[in-house]
């Protein structure tokens, strides 16, 4: 098989509602899609979905596009392939830049599938017929907004939520939302934002008696002994996000005990090859995974639900419906999850068909690559 050529597009979506985290808050999303076409009239499609600013990593929109058109795709168009990690090959290289990368990985797994007549889920090996989903929740300006928020998303079937905490929005909020639903399967994520100091450490241990399903990325990303000296003094589980970009991050992790539970995200990790690979290494190691995601539209969305469907995913993902995020996604059809569950395609491909009428309508940059 081989790529002929590519385009890429910057599309820009409104939020339906605006998302903070501890570093940054956001009201609209730029994702880069990216579209290949084969020697034998297939088309497949990638996401894209670096945030715009280096606050979550060091990639930026603006980087992956000078990536992805000058480094990548230039890899890949006119090479003959027979497996996604063969294709993957072309742009070894390149260092890093593994959101850039996810893109066009993603692209060549659903060509991919396409060509072999499989759904994207079979394809990567999933056996789930469905995927648990659950809903990541902001900073909220108030705690009775956020109560508003959980009350919400429980009341629309949604089984499991995050809630974003930095340093003085931890022990407060998580308190109000275990007090009215004290049965949740609630769990927080830091993103970084706490330091080894002493009011950091000690708000992070006083969370331990909530019940939470995890704590996810308390410290820095490179800080693995940080996160193995708090796991050591909690019952909590440590979930790793940022810090797992590759598999020998995975392994430093698992070797010091600084995780139980795995966030996967195709984009951090660089695509659904390594996404499929740290999957195999925590199930070999018994730490469950479960899939984070970015906001994605309806593109990279349709990829973690693909992914989502193998056998170590055993906590909900971030797969949640569209409508959460956007009033409108790129897909002709929306993503759609029903009592907090989202079916796993059996489409061919990546299962989803792209609205190109709306997505040109909403792109702010696009080229094509032969």
């Amino acid at each position: 098989m081989r790529i002929t050529d590519a385009r890429l597009q910057r599309v820009r979506l409104p939020l339906v509602h605006e998302f903070k985290t501890s570093s940054h808050s956001k009201t609209f999303l730029e994702h880069i899609l990216v579209r290949v076409r084969t020697d034998d009239g297939h088309t497949g499609w990638g996401e894209i979905a670096s945030p715009s600013s280096p606050y979550f990593g060091a990639e930026t929109v603006d980087t992956c596009w000078s990536i992805a058109e000058d480094f990548l795709l230039p890899s890949l168009i006119g090479v003959d392939w027979e497996t996604p990690a063969e294709a993957a090959a072309s742009w070894s290289k390149v260092r890093g830049n593994r959101f850039a990368a996810a893109g066009i990985d993603m692209a060549v797994w659903s060509v991919a599938a396409l060509a072999a007549g499989l759904p994207l889920a079979r394809a990567l090996g999933g056996t789930a017929r469905t995927v648990s989903a659950g809903v990541s929740l902001g900073i909220e300006p108030t705690i009775a907004g956020l109560l508003d928020q959980v009350r919400s998303h429980t009341a629309a079937g949604y089984k499991r939520v995050k809630l974003k905490i930095a340093p003085g929005w931890d022990l407060e909020p998580v308190r109000a939302v275990r007090a009215e639903f004290p049965t949740l399967d609630l769990h927080v994520d830091a993103n970084a934002a706490y330091r080894w100091i002493p009011e950091h450490v000690d708000a992070l241990i006083a969370l331990d008696v909530f019940g939470l399903t995890m704590i996810e990325q308390p410290f820095d990303a490179r800080d693995f002994l940080a996160h193995a000296q708090l796991q050591q003094r909690i019952d909590t589980p440590i979930c790793l996000d940022e810090s797992i970009e590759t598999l020998a991050d995975l392994q430093t992790a698992l070797h010091l005990d600084a995780l139980r539970i795995l966030n996967i995200k195709v984009s951090r990790m660089g695509g659904l090859t390594a996404a499929v690979a740290a999957h195999d290494l925590a199930v070999s190691a018994g730490v469950p995974v479960w899939c984070g995601g970015m906001h994605e539209f309806g593109v990279g969305r349709a990829a973690n639900i693909a992914v989502s469907s193998l056998p170590g995913f055993v906590l909900p993902s971030d797969v949640s419906g569209s409508d959460k995020y956007y009033a409108r996604d790129v897909t002709t059809e929306p993503i759609v999850a029903v009592d907090g569950t989202v079916t796993v395609s059996e489409v061919p491909g990546l299962g989803v068909d792209i609205d190109e009428d709306f997505v040109a309508a909403h792109t702010v940059q696009s080229i094509d690559l032969n």
